[in-house]
């Protein structure tokens, strides 16, 4: 088997499949949340901490360069002229973004594991009520019965 048929079997595999669907739905989720997050979310702490916009916080540590005409406060216009900084603004944001993430996954993994519990639970008892099936019972079968118990009470003395 050649190296490009291994590869052809491997990329075949649902394994790898689901794992790029994954990841292209986890992507578009992504984008939904920053969203979510820097259009909602961080405007609404802003307000409600007098207007905190945390994508402009940030140190700077060079200088702004002499042609440079923006304001000295905005984040983005000074990254785009090459002014080094420390953007702690964003990394909140970030965070912020990250544990929204987390909380939303905790809460469909929760609910998806509660629902796999019940399954479960259902099937466990619908098990144990199950009847089985009665083993028919014949009045001479029950006599042989009582003969080979006297036989084998007899033997043993």
């Amino acid at each position: 088997m050649t190296l490009f048929d291994e590869f052809k079997k491997f990329i075949a595999r649902g394994n790898v499949l689901d794992l790029a669907v994954g990841v292209m739905i986890g992507g578009a989720f992504g984008k939904i949340v920053t969203s979510l997050t820097e259009n909602v979310i961080m405007p609404m702490i802003g307000w409600l901490f007098g207007d905190i916009d945390f994508s402009k916080h940030f140190i700077l540590l060079g200088t702004i360069p002499a042609d440079y005409t923006g304001s000295a406060t905005d984040y983005a216009a000074l990254k785009a002229a090459g002014v080094t900084m420390i953007g702690y603004g964003v990394l909140i944001t970030q965070i912020i973004n990250f544990l929204i993430i987390a909380a939303v996954l905790f809460l469909l993994l929760r609910s998806v594991n509660r629902i796999i519990e019940q399954i479960e639970e259902q099937k466990k008892a619908a098990e144990s009520t199950a009847e089985t099936p009665g083993v028919p019972t014949d009045p001479q079968l029950d006599v042989l019965h009582e003969i080979l118990a006297e036989l084998r009470k007899s033997a043993k003395t």
